[in-house]
């Protein structure tokens, strides 16, 4: 078995291949003309595991979503002029001196909404769950209110490293207002003008210095725990229901009414003779820079479970069409890497003529996870329960697949021999080899000699799920072009 990760994280800096596997796989790479340096950073970059987090809080109209733009290099967060613009996503990913993280904006909530100690709370609250480190954004033109004093002591109880950023410091005059913010106690004010860039990078050395290599490990069985599966979807279709009728009991409280749950509900129910942690989360109302107050909030908490879960389960309503909404959670979930089993709920309401149609929508609006492992149940009635948990254990065993390097080039070379790249001008780009370089979900790097077009990188995953499996989990694959030999010292 030491072809798999090892659970506590002994797969070094070679990603998911141990050393003799390591050695040859690089000799390899030698043999075809490519740099060991570019060799090592691929598989570093794609065996990484979870990316550290940090997450920007504070006040609304701080700058906060500004200073994500700045920080991921392009305009992607919603940016106005007036508190509590929220967006469509609130992650991102970012690099800064060759490293990678995620970045979690917190923007958007509004102070009136709860009262401003709930909304301070459940903005911290995020930040508390989701991150490795903290940039704390305070407004130096205003100075620290009492908002943001509230932030800070949430913060200190967290005990997660903070970052203090004096944003809105827009020239030298500015400096000494950045420095009245040494009394908040976080140690010193980075002064920044996320608008202008000034100073951003000072901010960002200091988020590197604060921010783990790689986080530790949140999933359940790396911590000798149960496994954790996070039970999502839109409002009202049934994902407390599901969760009452798998424990034989009412764990969580259900009503008719949408929106009956909002924080996550952790629940440690046996089945099988196995415990598992099942997380009941909030419904996900619609896009998130249409949400106001807790309903907001609840979609933070419901990322922030899905993060920390090894499989996603999305209920679907099968009695309703499939909406946008639907598709939106499940690629959600899919962005977040986890394994995905895809549970069509309330069955014993659909007619023929509704499953027809139903049929037909799935494999229209949700072919790009076909690979999902699909059951069919009712959670009030308990009909197909019984399948819910071998489709969680397929989708696990799909999560955790491991390829050795060896098998996987003979592989490779049987897809470039039957079916090779298609000729693009005058050139045909071919797949040299390749290596998993992680798990969780499995991600793959492969080296090629031209730039492999998206639909043929398409087809070597579908390939490889027909060859190797790899059912309920998404696939990540990354390409390497060589480099040009007469650029080569």
């Amino acid at each position: 078995m030491n072809d798999q990760i090892h659970s506590d994280g002994s797969d070094h800096e070679h990603g998911a291949l141990g050393d003799a596997e390591y050695a040859e796989f690089m000799e390899l790479a030698a043999q075809e003309g490519f740099d060991v340096e570019d060799v090592e950073g691929a598989i570093d970059e794609a065996g990484h595991g979870p990316l550290p987090v940090l997450a920007v809080v504070g006040r609304p109209n701080v700058g906060k979503s500004t200073l994500v733009n700045r920080i991921i290099g392009r305009r992607e967060a919603v940016v106005e002029d007036k508190p509590g613009v929220t967006r469509d996503r609130v992650t991102y990913e970012a690099e800064w001196a060759g490293r990678r993280f995620k970045v979690v904006d917190t923007g958007g909530w509004e102070q009136d909404v709860l009262g401003i100690d709930a909304s301070v709370a459940a903005q911290a609250e995020y930040a508390i769950e989701a991150a490795d480190a903290v940039v704390f954004v305070v407004d130096s033109t205003v100075g620290a209110t009492d908002t943001d004093e509230a932030v800070v002591k949430l913060l200190r109880r967290a005990g997660k490293p903070v970052v203090l950023c004096a944003n809105k410091v827009d020239g030298q005059s500015g400096e000494a207002d950045a420095t009245a913010l040494w009394s908040l106690g976080l140690g010193e004010p980075h002064p920044v003008s996320s608008l202008h860039g000034r100073g951003t990078g000072d901010l960002l050395d200091a988020v590197l210095e604060a921010l783990p290599e790689a986080p530790a490990q949140r999933f359940g069985t790396a911590l000798g725990g149960p496994r954790r599966i996070a039970l999502i979807g839109r409002p009202n279709v049934g994902k407390s229901s599901l969760l009452n009728k798998v424990a034989n009991e009412d764990r969580v409280v259900v009503n008719e009414l949408a929106g009956t749950t909002r924080d996550p509900v952790d629940e440690l129910i046996e089945l099988g003779g196995i415990t598992w942690k099942f997380i009941d989360t909030a419904g996900i109302r619609r896009r998130v820079h249409l949400q106001e107050g807790a309903d907001y909030y609840a979609s933070l908490r419901t990322a922030a479970a899905v993060e920390k879960a090894e499989v996603a389960v999305v209920l679907i309503d099968a009695s309703e069409s499939i909406s946008v909404q639907d598709q939106r959670i499940v690629t959600m979930a899919v962005e977040a890497g986890r394994a995905l089993v895809i549970a069509y709920n309330k069955w014993d309401t659909l007619d023929e003529e509704r499953r027809y149609y139903l049929e037909r929508e799935i494999e229209t609006e949700l072919a790009q996870v076909a690979w999902a492992p699909r059951v069919n149940v009712s959670a009030v009635t308990g009909r197909h329960m019984e399948k819910l948990v071998p489709a969680i254990e397929t989708a696990i065993e799909g999560w955790e697949t491991r390829v050795p390097t060896g098998r996987l080039n003979a592989f490779l070379g049987e897809i470039v021999a039957s079916h090779p790249h298609p000729v693009r001008g005058g050139k045909q780009p071919r797949i040299l080899f390749g290596t998993q370089a992680g798990t969780k979900p499995p991600r793959f790097v492969l080296f090629s000699s031209g730039f492999l077009e998206h639909g043929y990188r398409r087809f070597v995953e579908r390939r490889l799920r027909e060859e190797f499996g790899f059912d309920g989990t998404p696939i990540h694959i990354s390409v390497r072009v060589r480099e040009k030999r007469g650029r080569k010292k």
